[in-house]
C-alpha cells in the first residue's frame, strides 16, 4: 500500500506572482511603519524624560519651544513626529544638544564617540544635562586644539 500523494503544486501564473509580490511589499511597508512609529515613541519618551529630569513642566517647555501644550503632549506620547525645527526649539528649551534629539528621532546617524565621550555617557551618577555640558566643553577643547597654531615671532631683547 502506498502513502497518499500530495497534489503537485500548480505553476504560478502572472497574476499569482503579482499578488504574492504585492503581499510582500505590504509586509515591508508595515514593518517600516512600525519602525517609524517606534522612533516617534522613542523621541517622545526621550523628550519627556529629559523634561522631567530638568524639572520643567510641559507648559514651560511648550512656551519656551514656541509650541502649544497639546502639540508637545502629543509628541511626548508618540502621536506626532516633530520636525527638525521643532526638535531644535525643544532642545533649546531643555538646554540639551539638538544633535542628541536628531539622533533619537532618526534624522542624524550617531557619530563615533571617543573613549572620553563614552565614559561620560556611561556614568550613571551624572544627569543627562551634566553629561551634555561635559561633552560640549570637551568638544570645544578639541576644536580649539584642531586649529593650527601660528608661532609668534621671536622678539629681540631691548
Amino acid at each position: 500500500m502506498s502513502a497518499p500523494r500530495e497534489p503537485s503544486p500548480k505553476p504560478e501564473g502572472p497574476g499569482e506572482r503579482v499578488g504574492h509580490a504585492v503581499e510582500q511589499v505590504g509586509q515591508v511597508v508595515e514593518q517600516a511603519g512600525l519602525a517609524v512609529g517606534q522612533a516617534v515613541d522613542d523621541i517622545g519618551s526621550y523628550i519627556r524624560s529629559q523634561r522631567e529630569g530638568a524639572q520643567v513642566s510641559l507648559r514651560q517647555l511648550a512656551r519656551t519651544a514656541g509650541v502649544s501644550n497639546p502639540y508637545l503632549s502629543q509628541i511626548e506620547r508618540g502621536l506626532r513626529k516633530p520636525s527638525a525645527e521643532i526638535l531644535q526649539q525643544i532642545a533649546k528649551g531643555l538646554r540639551i544638544s539638538a544633535e542628541a534629539l536628531y539622533v533619537k528621532a532618526g534624522i542624524l546617524d550617531e557619530k563615533q564617540a571617543s573613549d572620553v565621550a563614552d565614559a561620560v555617557l556611561a556614568d550613571p551618577t551624572l544627569t543627562e544635562r551634566q553629561k551634555q555640558v561635559l561633552l560640549d566643553v570637551y568638544q570645544s577643547f578639541r576644536r580649539q586644539n584642531d586649529e593650527p597654531v601660528v608661532p609668534r615671532p621671536a622678539t629681540e631683547p631691548s
